[in-house]
């Protein structure tokens, strides 16, 4: 007599192998779809240096995004500002004292001199920065028109740019499309141009920054002239100079990762024989009567 559970019991052999093996393939499917999906994320990230999320890549070591970039240059430029402010009202205030030990003639010239360099150096840097932005801006628009008219062609040029950086043409053409759809223009602004859409840097910021480490710089060299009594103005104004030279000279070389003792006695170098040459123009026309 049975007893009913014969070829009907799930819990049967034949049951138990066959559920075993459709999830083992479910489970291999589902591996072998995130595996696929993980090595085009990294596929992506490492060709275009950016993550799934659209910000910078982080690989776990020191990297410079747009915005740290942009610092960095700001950085930079404040720092040869300064070098210049320094190097420039050194040169010009040791020309004067060559000449004259007159505090107001030194003040005059040295002053001059200041809001001279200050202002030129921002208007220098806003042209500069102002004419870089509209390059960029530009091609930023004709990339934008240029998705538009001809999304197609586009997607085929992004694919075959990360095909150049070493993605296999299936990969190149997986991470090109997701690039795309998640941002087409800051895909191809970062892979073909080389631009951060996020981060351009603003001529006014720049031109600011210039003008303050000119300034900054010049105020030395200035009231180390003009506040000292005539024994002992050209001596310690030397001393300042060249100490705020080495200064600048190891910062622009830690900011470059360059060797910093060639950098700090070139820096020495140059401001003291910018100090030496005006210092004996200023002499010589002091003892013609010019």
């Amino acid at each position: 007599m049975s007893d009913g559970r014969d070829g009907g019991d799930g819990n049967s052999p034949e049951s138990s192998t066959g559920a075993s093996a459709h999830g083992s393939t479910e489970a291999s499917t589902e591996a072998s779809t995130e595996a696929s999906t993980e090595a085009s994320t990294e596929a992506s990230t490492e060709a275009t240096g950016w993550s799934e999320s659209g910000t910078p890549a982080d690989h776990g070591e020191p990297h410079h995004d747009g915005a740290l970039a942009t610092r960095l240059n700001w950085l930079r430029a404040g720092v040869l500002g300064a070098n210049d402010g320094v190097v420039s009202t050194a040169g010009l205030v040791m020309g004067v004292a060559g000449a004259t030990d007159s505090r107001s003639a030194l003040l005059t010239a040295g002053l001059a001199g200041l809001l001279a360099g200050s202002l030129s150096m921002a208007a220098g840097e806003y042209v500069s920065v102002s004419t870089q932005r509209d390059s960029e801006q530009a091609a930023l628009a004709m990339e934008r028109e240029e998705l538009a008219t001809e999304p197609k062609a586009e997607l085929a040029e992004l694919t075959g740019l990360l095909e150049d950086r070493g993605l296999t043409g299936e990969l190149a053409s997986e991470v090109a499309e997701q690039l795309t759809a998640r941002d087409a223009l800051g895909a191809h602004a970062r892979v073909e141009l080389g631009i951060d859409p996020d981060a351009l840097t603003n001529p006014w910021h720049a031109a600011g920054a210039s003008f303050a480490a000119f300034t900054v710089g010049a105020l030395l060299p200035l009231l180390a002239i003009v506040l000292l009594p005539p024994p002992l103005r050209l001596v310690v104004t030397v001393v300042a100079v060249l100490i705020a030279l080495a200064l600048c000279g190891w910062e622009s070389a830690r900011l470059g990762s360059a060797p910093v003792r060639p950098a700090v006695l070139r820096n020495m170098a140059g401001g003291a024989a910018a100090m030496a040459v005006t210092y004996a123009a200023g002499s010589l026309l002091g003892a013609t009567g010019l």
